[in-house]
């Protein structure tokens, strides 16, 4: 039960992160209002729909919890009718408020992977899926190369966070508290490869 509390609320303070931040996206690629929601929509629940799929959780929360689409729709919606406001918000507090979001749903998806007996490896992937699927949806949708193969330290946080609630839980810890465990060591590696700079090493020269 508390384990089933711990997914549900990373779940939907994540949804809320990542919906707004699809739907930011959304408007700088110059979208319509449909545009928006559907990639507010996409960003927030993409990873989890992909991680209940892989791990056999069908249908998805996204498609049988009535929370997350509307949640996600919402969050598009208000920051669709109030883009000015949230373009005037500092860097630092969206690269934050991404971080945050990125730590709930590596926590989430291990933690659900783990309720669904999955092995520890693909739990700890489970988390890095929900945290990055969306993200990769939304820039495939863009025509990019998704940004998480190749910013700052990103997917590599998530992974990180999962790693932290698995080992916490197969040592034996409450949920809450290895949940509590991996969204900090995500959040503050994600935070300082943004502001020190932090790459993952790559090919000297490579095109």
């Amino acid at each position: 039960m508390v384990r089933q509390r711990v997914v549900l609320i990373a779940d939907l303070i994540g949804t809320a992160v990542f919906a707004i931040e699809g739907a930011t996206a959304a408007i700088h690629a110059g979208l319509d209002l449909l545009g928006v929601l559907v990639l507010s929509f996409t960003v927030a629940l993409g990873g989890g729909v992909i991680r209940d799929l892989l791990i056999g959780a069908a249908p998805p929360n996204a498609l049988r919890d009535w929370r997350y689409p509307t949640l996600a729709f919402v969050a598009g919606l208000a920051t669709f009718l109030l883009h000015a406001q949230i373009e005037a918000v500092p860097l630092m507090f969206m690269v934050t408020l991404d971080a945050a979001g990125l730590a709930l749903f590596a926590v989430a998806g291990a933690e659900k992977a783990i309720e669904f007996n999955i092995s520890s490896i693909s739990a700890i992937l489970m988390g890095a899926v929900t945290g990055c699927g969306g993200g990769v949806i939304r820039d495939v949708f863009r025509a990019r190369i998704p940004m998480v193969l190749n910013t700052d330290i990103y997917a590599s946080a998530a992974l990180l966070g999962a790693a932290v609630v698995v080992a916490g839980r197969r040592l034996g810890f409450a949920p809450s508290v290895a949940a509590m465990a991996g969204f900090l060591a995500c959040f503050a590696v994600r935070i300082l490869a943004f502001l020190l700079g932090w790459h993952l090493p790559r090919v000297s020269g490579a095109l």
